[in-house]
């Protein structure tokens, strides 16, 4: 529940925390405070939202004080923090204290962590979903050309894979074709992970993608997506289906992504346990 008009944005990279702040205002939320961190945030970012703080990521005592100092008692996480960055991140005291009392040091413990301590200090890490719902395909959604047999059978294949390597810590995403799991996304990301499946796919391509969302996926700091970026990355791997999670995944500028689904014809499509 949203408890004010005002609101804070811990900001990530790419371009869903701008969609975010125009959702937001159009919403109703009159004022908008983000942090945001270097090598990461876009400073278009500056231009929707009341003010925009930079910090380094790991600067977990400016950052709470950011959002405290301004009165803001809660706040979303819309957009990654590079893996890259968040383990080499140069942690200030408060965020050393934090990571040295985690057993499992990964994107879902630290990000909770972090929950826990603006809890400690008055501020609520609260789910996006409220503003972001309107852009989560449901079922029967499609972009692009129809499945044929064969594709529909790796489609529900690649999603049952994916499922479990999720449940497993391991990954969001699975390339598939016919029949045999081709790549499996780890620390390395989806980008990566799809142009690896997309090679191993062969030299006429044709694999299938599948994302799905956690079994018991923590929205407040992770939600799902994929973007125009994404689906050039099919291109460039030969993949010809990407499937995404229905209700549980966000589709980042729908409008672009439908023009390079129809250029290219990938079928962009939604997988769900029923429709399995």
């Amino acid at each position: 529940m949203v408890h004010s008009h005002t609101l804070g944005i811990i900001a990530g990279n790419r371009s869903l925390p701008l969609i975010f702040a125009r959702q937001a205002r159009s919403m109703g939320i009159k004022k908008l405070v983000a942090v945001g961190f270097e090598n990461e945030t876009d400073p278009k970012l500056a231009e929707l939202v009341d003010e925009l703080i930079w910090l380094r990521v790991g600067q977990l005592s400016k950052m709470i004080s950011a959002f405290t100092d301004r009165g803001v008692t809660q706040c979303v996480m819309v957009g990654q923090i590079s893996p890259k960055n968040l383990f080499d991140l140069r942690p200030d005291l408060r965020a050393m204290t934090l990571l040295f009392k985690l057993k499992e040091k990964n994107a879902h413990t630290i990000f909770g962590a972090i929950a826990n301590e603006l809890k400690k200090d008055g501020v609520e890490l609260i789910e996006a979903i409220p503003w972001l719902e309107p852009l989560m395909p449901a079922g029967e959604f499609r972009l692009g050309p129809k499945l044929s047999s064969d594709q529909q059978a790796d489609l529900a294949f690649g999603y049952k894979i994916a499922k479990e390597i999720s449940r497993l810590e391991v990954g969001q995403i699975v390339v598939v074709k016919n029949g045999t799991v081709l790549a499996v996304e780890g620390f390395e990301g989806t980008d990566k992970c799809l142009a690896r499946g997309g090679e191993l796919a062969g030299k006429d391509g044709g694999a299938i993608a599948v994302k799905v969302a956690k079994e018991k996926h923590d929205l407040r700091f992770d939600i799902p997506c994929i973007g125009p970026q994404t689906l050039e990355t099919c291109v460039a791997a030969r993949v010809s289906v990407l499937a995404l999670e229905a209700g549980r995944t966000l589709l980042l500028e729908p409008e672009v992504c439908e023009q390079l689904a129809r250029k290219h014809k990938i079928t962009l499509t939604t997988v769900s346990e029923t429709k399995i």
